[in-house]
């Protein structure tokens, strides 16, 4: 019983802070959290998870044996085998995955395929609730075993999103729109896109880069990111003027429309734009997979119904509204939600204070707190951009059946030949060719799995040859290999008028020395 007031107690608290922040500024605009309606705009949020889900499966399961199939460059079941051997039973808490049960090429395959059906199901609205819940725990299997190649900010972002989406969709087989959706709910995929975006507006004034403060950052940016497009050639051209502009720009999207979340109706609409208008921009001209989609995602939930009308096709709207929620949420459910927001909130909050200062005790109850929810990935701190690289260092391995004479293997995305334009590529992310761009700022000694991939290739798996744009070795492995280090830079007008390359390179010396499996 006296847990049951305290969690009363907790319950209370926190619903009159709610209302406090439902019910305030109503300066301009109108449309308060708690005087509007998101029955559309749930409806749009679910189809638009439902195909970022979906881009999400696909693009994995076209490489997923390449990266951690039984002949990859991390096996599953090695890994789990490693964390079973260290860790012993508590593992299933540590690292819930269903890859427990069997780590074969075929369970991989399977996770991926009913992650695809389940987003389909999604889509269509069929089995909303089972689809979502499915959905979470397959993406979190993958996570929690993905090791290197599932390190992504997006991949947390995307899990923790899908988590709260649980708590948004609706019941029952094919169910419209059926039981109403909590306000409650709405302020913690607000407060998720607050912290998501006024993190990374934070995390570059205090990560110390003096690129960011003197705004000379993005005059590096369009070169150095990870896999560029023709069109950040374009943009790297530009004056200085222009991209100290631009970064003053991003300033202004990431630090200050923020708070326009939690106010009114207007104000929400122009953190919308601001948001949508930079994820355009950088969906134009880098790639970041799903990452601009499901950030575009969450910011369509600030809108609310009465706009949505007004901007809808009139027959969408005429569709969707007969199914309009008409049931009550049930008392259970709201109680399960109040108790879901305070951890978030209490952990998150505590996660966000930590990004504002450094060295921020955190309460011992709320590190304990941590701890626990930390295997499902479902509540996190973010900060993308926190450091801007400088130069470029690109690697590029080659193979030898003499140890003389070498030939490179080329990569279907990331820069190799100088003469070959940088193409587009998202939502799908290669994401070998991404953690080549982290192995290149890195060493040799302190990347184990760039050392497995030298290994499968002196071995000629097919799988790993399957994630690259050719084999120069087609007949046989080569019986040495090596990865040479050159620093890439954009050619500029002139120079590519004059060779017709996009990259210049110099040479820097050798990553990995020649190896062979002798």
């Amino acid at each position: 019983m006296p847990a049951l007031h305290i969690l009363y107690a907790f319950r209370y608290t926190f619903f009159m802070a709610f209302e406090w922040m439902t019910s305030g500024f109503q300066w301009v605009g109108g449309g308060t959290l708690g005087e509007s309606h998101f029955i559309i705009a749930r409806w749009i949020f679910l189809r638009a998870m439902g195909v970022i889900y979906l881009i999400a499966f696909l693009s994995l399961w076209v490489q997923i044996r390449g990266l951690i199939g039984s002949h990859g460059i991390l096996p599953v079941q090695d890994f789990l085998d490693a964390v079973r051997e260290h860790v012993g039973p508590d593992r299933f808490r540590l690292l819930p995955t269903i890859f427990w049960v069997s780590a074969s090429d075929a369970a991989l395959h399977i996770v991926c395929g009913l992650g695809v059906l389940s987003a389909l199901l999604l889509i269509f609205n069929v089995l909303p609730l089972a689809s979502a819940i499915v959905l979470w725990a397959l993406y979190l299997s993958l996570f929690n075993v993905g090791q290197d190649f599932l390190s992504f900010q997006w991949d947390t972002l995307l899990l923790e999103t899908g988590f709260l989406t649980i708590f948004l969709v609706p019941w029952g087989i094919l169910p419209g729109l059926g039981v109403a959706l909590s306000p409650l709910i709405i302020l913690l995929f607000w407060w998720l896109l607050f912290r998501f975006m006024f993190e990374s507006g934070v995390v570059k004034l205090t990560s110390g880069d003096t690129s960011w403060r003197d705004l000379t950052a993005l005059t590096y940016h369009y070169f150095t990111q990870p896999l560029p497009t023709w069109t950040a050639w374009y943009m790297h051209q530009m004056p200085a003027a222009f991209h100290k502009f631009s970064t003053l720009f991003t300033y202004g999207i990431e630090l200050a429309l923020p708070f326009l979340i939690f106010t009114s109706r207007i104000p929400r609409l122009i953190a919308c734009i601001g948001f949508v208008l930079l994820q355009i921009i950088i969906f134009s001209t880098g790639n970041y997979n799903f990452f601009n989609l499901l950030t575009v995602a969450l910011s369509l939930l600030l809108i609310d119904d009465r706009m949505w009308v007004q901007v809808l096709p009139q027959r969408l709207v005429e569709w969707i509204s007969p199914i309009a929620a008409t049931e009550i949420l049930p008392q259970w459910f709201a109680g399960i939600i109040s108790v879901i927001a305070i951890v978030i909130i209490l952990v998150s909050g505590f996660q966000l204070l930590r990004t504002l200062a450094r060295g921020v005790p955190m309460p011992r109850f709320i590190e304990v707190l941590e701890t626990w929810i930390d295997p499902f990935r479902s509540v996190h701190s973010y900060g993308l951009f926190r450091v801007m690289t400088k130069t470029r260092p690109e690697i590029i391995i080659e193979g030898s059946s003499d140890g003389e004479h070498w030939k490179s293997y080329e990569f279907r995305w990331k820069p190799g030949d100088p003469t070959r334009r940088p193409a587009f590529i998202e939502p799908h992310q290669p994401r070998l060719d991404w953690q080549m761009w982290f192995a290149a700022l890195g060493n040799f000694r302190t990347t184990p799995w760039f050392h497995s991939l030298l290994f499968g290739l002196l071995k000629g798996s097919d799988e790993i040859h399957g994630l690259l744009k050719e084999n120069p070795f087609p007949s046989n492995p080569p019986k040495f290999i090596r990865a040479v280090l050159y620093e890439y830079t954009f050619t500029d007008m002139k120079e590519r008028k004059a060779t017709g390359a996009w990259w210049k390179r110099t040479y820097k010396g050798l990553y990995a020395p020649a190896l062979s499996l002798r």
